[in-house]
């Protein structure tokens, strides 16, 4: 009894850390240390951070993206969601958990080039390798693991959503 209160009560502290990531990266969860559990359910989701294009959202499912160490999130894009081609300096493997998600190599965006994933389906992208992304004809969740700090780095500058004009 007193383990399932301490499970729904990290639960929750890490759905709290997860919306405030979300608002201010510098305030995200620290690594984890001791056994927890993070059911579907208990997932909180909020708004992806500023290096990916807005209407995508994260939850943080272990570890801190803006700290060095390993991390887990899961990315909710909708249909239609485009990340244009990146680089990031660590591996990034990447499992698709729900909907399709297109993901293609190289500096230039080429749907004709893409590979359609589909739930279960996991991609290892080498660390500084060009890749984008898209997801599919509906909402696509796919779960990141890589280590942090979290950097995206876009090969035109003009596709970064950080240099948006506001």
């Amino acid at each position: 009894m007193l383990m399932n209160k301490f499970i729904l009560l990290f639960s929750g502290i890490i759905a709290v850390a997860t919306i405030m990531f979300a608002a201010e990266p510098s305030l995200s969860p620290a690594p984890a240390t001791e056994h927890h559990v993070i059911k579907p359910g208990d997932l909180k989701w909020g708004d992806a951070p500023p290096g990916l294009p807005p209407g995508g959202k994260m939850a943080v499912l272990n570890g801190d993206p803006t700290q060095p160490g390993p991390f887990t999130v899961r990315l909710k894009g909708p249909s239609g969601y485009k990340v244009m081609p990146h680089t990031h300096p660590t591996a990034e493997r990447l499992t698709v958990i729900a909907g399709t998600f297109k993901i293609g190599m190289g500096e230039k965006f080429d749907e004709k080039s893409m590979q359609q994933m589909t739930a279960g389906s996991y991609v290892v992208l080498p660390a500084n390798m060009a890749h984008y992304a898209k997801s599919g004809g509906k909402d696509a969740i796919v779960q990141i693991d890589s280590e942090g700090p979290f950097q995206i780095n876009y090969v035109n500058p003009s596709d970064d959503p950080r240099n948006a004009k506001k």
